[in-house]
């Protein structure tokens, strides 16, 4: 455990003064309301675009960097803008794609002491830089309808939860929410089926939530078909 880590557990513990509350937490809410703001007034003039989620530590060249890649290109040629967490890897691979495709190139950066980076391919307008992750998850769902889930970690599963959380619960729309790669996601797929789904924990409407699909063409489809469901139109 690092000196910071270890500090972060001890401060838990440790009783607050009225005056350390009001200077340390309370001014917090300044920070995030500035971040909430910023992010509304940057996105909401991006219009239709579709999420991409990923890990981070995908490389240039692993085979489902490249399929992001085109899957961004692909949907940019179709008309939509693409948002991505703005980091390397899968993020990368997306704002990529959709840099290539001359579409709109959305990043969502979070301040880790890791991994996360600014990536070169986002839109110099459209890069956004955010310390809370919820903040940021806000803007995701806000501002995206659909979400293309690529192999990842435990920031990919938690992104996908959260909007699967949001459409079941009907707080958001009802946005695709497309998983690339059956062989990586049809384990999580099959445990969501039989466990949660036979423990009563979901119910059988809920699995029509998720698509798995292997390509960029079968993104593209399940994108269109929601699209057209709707008499809705992308961003031509």
């Amino acid at each position: 455990m690092t000196p910071n880590e270890d500090r972060k557990i001890r401060e838990k513990f440790q009783q607050k003064t009225w005056n350390e509350i009001k200077t340390n937490d309370s001014w917090a809410i300044f920070k995030i309301m500035a971040e909430f703001v910023e992010g509304f007034e940057r996105l909401s003039k991006i219009g239709p675009c579709v999420s991409i989620f990923g890990s981070a530590r995908t490389k240039e060249d692993q085979a489902y960097y490249k399929l992001a890649e085109n899957i961004a290109y692909e949907l940019t040629k179709s008309g939509y803008g693409v948002v991505t967490g703005g980091g390397p890897g899968i993020m990368e691979a997306g704002n990529r794609g959709a840099n290539r495709g001359k579409g709109t190139s959305v990043g969502l950066n979070i301040e880790l002491p890791f991994e996360q980076h600014d990536n070169p391919y986002i839109d110099s307008d459209k890069s956004l830089d955010f310390d809370y992750f919820f903040v940021r998850k806000v803007m995701f769902v806000k501002y995206s309808q659909g979400f293309v889930v690529m192999p990842g970690g435990f920031g990919t599963m938690d992104e996908l939860f959260e909007a699967i959380t949001l459409i079941q619960t009907k707080k958001i729309g009802k946005f695709p929410i497309i998983l690339v790669g059956t062989k990586f996601w049809s384990g999580l797929f099959d445990w969501i089926k039989n466990t949660l789904l036979e423990e009563g924990n979901i119910s059988p409407k809920d699995l029509d939530l998720i698509s798995l699909v292997d390509t960029e063409d079968e993104v593209l489809e399940v994108i269109d078909t929601f699209y057209k469901k709707y008499s809705l139109s992308p961003n031509f």
